[in-house]
């Protein structure tokens, strides 16, 4: 269902039960209103017959037919009137043309009643006037009344018929006139180029769609950001993966031609420095990759452990590079993660090859825990300050020089942001750099 459609059908049937409302209203309105004011006549013509009685300007039946009895001829309503004059002792004594030969109601005393005299509901007024020995009874039926009021209601009813499809069209167009900026603005997205991700032309906005403008807006400039980098990272990644290459293609050659054995050797160690960076350089982009899609599912694990088998792991390349690895943190107590274990495990694991590669050879590097804060120590030469700012970004290089690939410490900032924690670097005092972990709180 289109929005204007759905705006149409809201509004159409809002102003029904508008409508509708209101002629419920009117009609109960209008039905007090005619019950007050016919009742007024009936209690009138009921004390003006028995005023007239009491004149003797209304002569009272003997023993024969009842006397006719006049109503004021100059009311209309006057001919929906019945009156009955009855004695105390129960014998008809008066009565007005077309009044029902059967008692119009039976009760005694003065004031107002209803019955049902030969099928249809009466309302009596009736004076009991003792002095004279006679009951007065003056009344009409509902009947008259209910097509009074009918008559009111068809009144409305029939402008309201005419004027609802006039109501209804005009609100189709009023719609479709205030709904025409963001027409305008759907037409502008379609027609733009995938490539074109400028804000959208300044003008004049309805209120309403500030926001969806503003969204839009923030969406494109992210967007772009977002390509920025990935082409960043597309011509980074491809020239970090060309240079090893170009390496490993020369120290082929001179293996072939070497002279000898020595040279043969050092040329093998060469290519086999330049696989090694290239497949740390393969692994840390496809461990990117992951971070940044990882899932937010809720997981659980021992923090001691995993610092072990972390540890474990980069034996060899810490034994290889002459570094002492150890880890402090107990094992045996769970931690409950926001995310999956898999983020922590990329931050930790990367901070660590880092410190592994940044410390120099009879150095160590140390991994402890101070509550919700993991801490990996290094025995480098630190990050300099001047790249402080700029050392999370991906392939700025430290300490490591030309072994590293500048996308350890993006991947633990990743991996942290996506685990709702953080990675600090704080500046160090002496030798060494320290990099710590937040983890995320409990909540």
């Amino acid at each position: 269902m289109s929005l204007r459609l759905r705006l149409f059908l809201i509004l159409a049937l809002a102003t029904g039960a508008i409508w509708f409302s209101a002629v419920m209203w009117i009609e109960h309105s209008t039905r007090a209103q005619v019950t007050k004011v016919l009742d007024a006549r009936l209690a009138e013509a009921a004390n003006m017959v028995s005023s007239l009685l009491e004149d003797r300007r209304i002569a009272m039946a003997g023993e024969g037919a009842p006397v006719a009895i006049p109503l004021d001829p100059h009311h209309d309503y006057a001919h929906q009137l019945s009156c009955q004059i009855w004695s105390l002792q129960g014998t008809l004594v008066g009565q007005s043309e077309g009044a029902p030969d059967t008692q119009l109601t039976g009760s005694a005393g003065t004031g107002y009643s209803e019955s049902t005299v030969g099928g249809e509901t009466w309302r009596v007024y009736t004076v009991e006037n003792r002095a004279l020995g006679v009951r007065v009874m003056v009344g009409d039926s509902l009947g008259v009344r209910n097509r009074l009021v009918a008559g009111v209601i068809e009144g409305l009813l029939l402008p309201m018929a005419l004027i609802l499809p006039l109501l209804a069209a005009a609100i189709w167009v009023s719609l479709g006139q205030g709904l025409a900026p963001m027409h305008r603005l759907a037409e502008a997205l379609r027609l733009r180029s995938p490539s074109d991700l400028a804000p959208l032309p300044a003008g004049p906005v309805p209120a309403e769609m500030r926001p969806m403008r503003g969204a839009l807006d923030g969406l494109f400039s992210r967007l772009a950001a977002a390509r920025e980098t990935e082409r960043d990272f597309t011509a980074f990644a491809a020239h970090e993966l060309k240079t090893p290459l170009a390496g490993l293609r020369t120290q082929a050659q001179i293996a072939r031609i070497a002279p000898d054995a020595a040279t043969r050797a050092r040329a093998l160690h060469n290519i086999e420095r330049s696989v090694d960076r290239t497949d740390r350089l393969v692994r840390q982009l496809l461990e990117l990759s992951a971070v940044e899609r990882e899932g937010a599912a809720a997981d659980r694990l021992d923090l001691g452990e995993l610092c072990a088998e972390i540890c474990t792991d980069l034996a060899p390349l810490a034994e290889a590079r002459g570094v002492t690895l150890r880890s402090e943190v107990p094992q045996g107590v769970e931690l409950a993660l926001p995310a999956s274990a898999f983020l922590l495990h990329a931050a930790l694991r990367n901070l660590v090859e880092n410190a592994v590669q940044a410390s120099p050879e009879g150095g160590s590097v140390r991994v402890s825990q101070d509550a919700a804060v993991l801490t990996v120590q290094d025995a480098g030469p630190g990050i300099p300050e001047a790249l402080r700012a700029r050392a999370c970004e991906r392939f700025v290089r430290g300490a490591q020089g030309g072994d590293g690939s500048g996308l350890g410490l993006a991947i633990a900032r990743a991996a942290m942001e996506r685990l709702g924690g953080r990675l600090e670097l704080p500046a160090s005092a002496g030798q060494g750099q320290r990099a710590e972990l937040h983890l995320p709180g409990p909540g």
